[in-house]
């Protein structure tokens, strides 16, 4: 017999060594090369009678007939806009996330939605016993008896009883916490977790059900995490969030029906994840009128625009270098802003802490935030206010110039609903503007950063 072998595959790139390395030649990473056993392989008279079966023919795209692929709503507004309508049948959608992030709580409900709408739903965990899982469903006041239970860590066993039952939906909670008879390795190993996706996929697309698995991302990456997975699966979720905050945002990585584009807001409560679907008027519900230090930024988050404070601060440094702090905004980009305040406006900064704060836990990912930082940390050096009902846009050059940013009609949209009447936006987009909608509302297009400062604190 022949015998077999062992390498050492890297849990983060994928790529395979001989031998073991403390660092991933391809990627970098340290401490990522797990050991796994290699099957020998079958002589060549048996892989030639394995490949004897009858080949797929080929076809014209013209001849190709269309199948019926009616997504399935979950009735979860938010997941279905980030899943581009719903779920469609067959697809095999991985959702991962920080632990204790609130994955398993987001499954349950997406679960219990399902069962509601389009029949039973078959619930696999790894993880709880069926008693925790009915302890955590009281919790989230579900109680439909279409919600099939089974506390098994062995896959097979899963899948069979997901073809006895053929439910509309399979969750299995987590891929990480799975086992297959066939494969050598703990549950969680790199050669585990790829025999377990290969097997849901081959199961959503043949019984056309479609699979919901959640895959775990450990703070330290002892545990191979789902990076490995994300070229076999139709969709890839990653939900996100601050534990302090409410907010949890679920984006798409990877939806190959569908927009990345896309993102879903919630709220945690004591009754489980609760959709936001008007985000700006939580984010600016305690902000006080006439502060310094204070303006309001019209960003997007995917395709979504929301509306959130910056608040800055700057106070006399007692050290030879002055503190930059940012919570909430690339730390980075608030240098670049800071030199192009002081060059190109003289605005004394050098000798000044910065402090820079997102309220509410949001996370300013766009160019389209720069103005707003920049007129938030002039106020506060100033001690000078902007009127409370301004919103403020645009992405600032090196040269101290104000560029455009895209989808400006949105965002002008979402403030106007908001009761915000004056906006602060790039020369460029005042084309994009249809003003007859807006008959109250001023817009006052900016090319530099001093035209900006100056139009802000007119008085």
């Amino acid at each position: 017999m022949a015998k077999r072998k062992t390498r050492y595959v890297c849990t983060n790139c994928g790529s395979v060594s001989s031998r073991w390395l403390g660092r991933c030649p391809q990627c970098g990473e340290w401490n990522t090369m797990t050991e796994e056993t290699v099957e020998p392989e079958a002589p060549k008279a048996a892989q030639s009678m394995a490949r004897s079966g009858p080949a797929s023919q080929a076809a014209s795209l013209a001849d190709i007939a269309m199948e019926d692929m009616a997504r399935m709503e979950t009735g979860i507004g938010e997941l279905d806009r980030v899943l581009g309508g719903g779920i469609v049948p067959g697809a095999l959608i991985l959702l991962s996330g920080d632990p204790g992030i609130g994955k398993s709580t987001l499954v349950l409900q997406l679960a219990a939605a399902v069962c509601e709408k389009n029949g039973s739903v078959l619930y696999g965990s790894g993880e709880e016993s069926a008693g925790q899982i009915k302890m955590r469903a009281q919790r989230l006041g579900i109680s439909t008896p279409q919600l099939i239970i089974q506390a098994d860590t062995s896959l097979d066993n899963i899948l069979d009883e997901a073809k006895r039952r053929r439910p509309a939906l399979l969750v299995v909670d987590s891929i990480q916490t799975m086992y297959s008879r066939d494969i050598e390795g703990t549950p969680g190993s790199l050669a585990q977790i790829r025999e377990g996706t290969s097997r849901l996929m081959t199961f959503a697309k043949s019984e056309g059900i479609p699979v919901v698995v959640i895959g775990h991302v450990t703070k330290d990456g002892a545990i191979a995490g789902p990076r490995m997975m994300e070229h076999m699966v139709d969709v890839v979720l990653y939900f996100e969030g601050e534990r302090n905050y409410q907010f949890r945002i679920l984006r798409g990585i990877k939806n190959r029906f569908g927009s990345t584009n896309e993102s879903g807001l919630f709220t945690m409560t004591s009754g489980g994840l609760s959709e936001l679907e008007n985000p700006s008027q939580l984010l600016l519900a305690e902000r006080a009128a006439d502060q310094a230090g204070s303006a309001v930024a019209a960003v997007l988050d995917g395709m979504r625009p929301m509306l959130g404070e910056i608040q800055a601060l700057t106070a006399h440094s007692v050290f030879a270098v002055p503190r930059r702090t940012a919570s909430g905004m690339d730390y980075n980009r608030l240098i670049i802003l800071l030199a192009v305040l002081e060059k190109r406006l003289g605005v004394p900064l050098g000798s000044q802490d910065v402090y820079i704060n997102v309220v509410g836990g949001l996370r300013l990912t766009e160019t389209a935030a720069d103005l707003p930082v920049a007129l938030a940390v002039y106020s506060s050096l100033r001690d000078i206010s902007m009127d409370s009902r301004t919103v403020v846009m645009g992405e600032v050059g090196l040269t101290g110039d104000i560029r455009r940013v895209p989808q400006a009609l949105r965002r002008v949209k979402e403030a106007a609903k908001m009761g915000f009447n004056t906006f602060i936006l790039p020369k460029g987009n005042l084309e994009d503007i249809e003003k007859d909608k807006f008959p109250d509302c001023h817009f006052l297009g900016v090319a530099t950063l001093r035209e900006a400062i100056e139009k802000a604190f007119r008085r």
